[in-house]
């Protein structure tokens, strides 16, 4: 229950502390540099052990040592942030769809063992302004795939939330009930305690590629010198994958800037509160939010590609051209928040790939080390499944033993389909510039 989910126990487990550097032991059978959704969830998955979704065994039996330069869930990283939209839909990929659902039934089953609320269940509408849009090519999908969701007209979106406005530019509205967000920071320090209390050794560090011999590298070094030595390597460092290994990823993975911004409803309305908003995508419009949270305001994001950004040392202020968008949008579709002010701001980033398809390889210059990258704006919510794929390939699996000729799109080379923008390209492309 909600309730019990939000008790100290539950936030005493989502403070996970680093171990003193000099004293954690300098090597492991894994060691996973980068704390985010993709290297947290794996550095857990390995360490603890799991189910998979075909009921085998994943991970354990191993030791497993998780890196990251600030700590789990802080604010320079792409998984920080307070919350991310959970949903299904992804035009005519089936790929992201059945990994998406996989995802939420791991999220659920973890938030439930770790007693913390993890999944807001709000649930998603997707905004069409076309009859023939990736809107209608996610329905599809659904449909295919017997996941739950409604086609709405105007007129059934402003009987059911009448805080939200329509102006005759809506074809009809996608609605997942099965959807809603995640509470993205307080999720990242979950994982990281939850590793730590299944035997994992969690330092906070900066480090880098060090020494290597035959085609196997064999430790990891910060500033200081010390060093982290261990059988495999998972480097999940987000934006700063390209920095470690510029010559391979210095072209595939382009970082930019991302504005998010808060919007303080009235005071008393809770019109625009999770349980009685859903997350929304404007895709047409290029926007997206989360209804409020008892800590925050509405949230509202702009979906376009900003300026390329440095994610160590670039300033999080967010551009007033982003606060003036946004306006316009709130003025369009949720009026009643058009003139409430912004109460919080963030700048997060993107890491987008060439074709927006996840980077989930082994390197190529070395036999035991794996490299997870390029969220692309969407692969937070994939996290405990990101983690399941990567150690089924670390523990041995060969690319496609789980989802075939779909995984090619993950490798280093040419990959299949070239894009991910739901038209359901299935030829070749180019691949990333390796």
């Amino acid at each position: 229950m909600l309730g019990a989910r939000s008790s100290a126990r539950g936030a005493l487990y989502a403070q996970p502390l680093p171990e003193a550097l000099g004293k954690s032991p300098q090597t492991a059978d894994l060691v996973v540099v980068g704390a985010g959704a993709m290297g947290g969830w794996t550095a857990y998955l390995a360490q603890a052990g799991g189910t998979g979704p075909d009921g085998s065994a994943v991970g354990g039996a191993r030791t497993v040592a998780l890196i990251d330069a600030w700590g789990a869930g802080h604010p320079r990283a792409t998984s920080g942030d307070e919350t991310r939209i959970i949903r299904a839909s992804h035009g005519r990929d089936q790929l992201y769809t059945r990994w998406s659902r996989r995802a939420l039934e791991l999220w659920r089953r973890y938030e439930r063992e770790w007693n913390v609320e993890l999944v807001l269940p709000a649930g998603a509408l997707w905004f069409a302004g076309r009859r023939d849009g990736q809107e209608a090519a996610s329905a599809a999908t659904l449909v295919e795939l017997g996941i739950v969701h409604e086609r709405l007209t105007a007129d059934d979106l402003v009987r059911r939330w009448p805080q939200i406005a329509v102006r005759g530019d809506l074809d009809h509205i996608l609605y997942e009930p099965d959807a809603g967000a995640l509470m993205a920071r307080k999720a990242c320090l979950a994982v990281a305690a939850a590793f730590q209390r299944s035997g994992g050794h969690y330092a906070v560090a900066s480090v880098a590629p060090g020494r290597s011999e035959g085609g196997r590298l064999l430790e990891v070094v910060d500033r200081a010198g010390r060093s982290w030595s261990g059988d495999q390597f998972l480097f999940a460092a987000g934006p700063w994958l390209p920095r470690l290994f510029p010559e391979l990823l210095g072209r595939a993975i382009r970082v930019t800037k991302q504005d998010v911004l808060f919007v303080g409803p009235p005071a008393g309305d809770r019109r625009f509160h999770w349980r009685a908003l859903p997350s929304w995508v404007d895709i047409d419009a290029g926007f997206y939010g989360i209804g409020a949270t008892e800590a925050y305001g509405m949230k509202i994001a702009p979906d376009r590609w900003g300026p390329t950004f440095d994610p160590t040392d670039g300033e999080r202020v967010v551009d007033g051209d982003s606060v003036r968008l946004a306006r316009d949008y709130l003025r369009r579709r949720f009026p009643a928040l058009a003139h409430q002010p912004m109460v919080e701001s963030r700048v997060c980033q993107y890491e987008m790939t060439v074709d927006a398809h996840f980077l989930l390889a082994r390197h190529p210059g070395y036999d035991n080390v794996w490299l997870a990258g390029g969220g692309s704006g969407h692969a937070f919510k994939h996290g405990p499944r990101i983690g399941e794929y990567l150690v089924a390939r670390i523990d041995g699996a060969p690319e496609g033993a789980e989802d075939g000729d779909d995984e090619m799109r993950f490798r280093i080379g040419p990959r299949l389909p070239s894009v991910a923008d739901g038209s359901g390209v299935d030829a070749a492309g180019p691949g990333l510039p390796f």
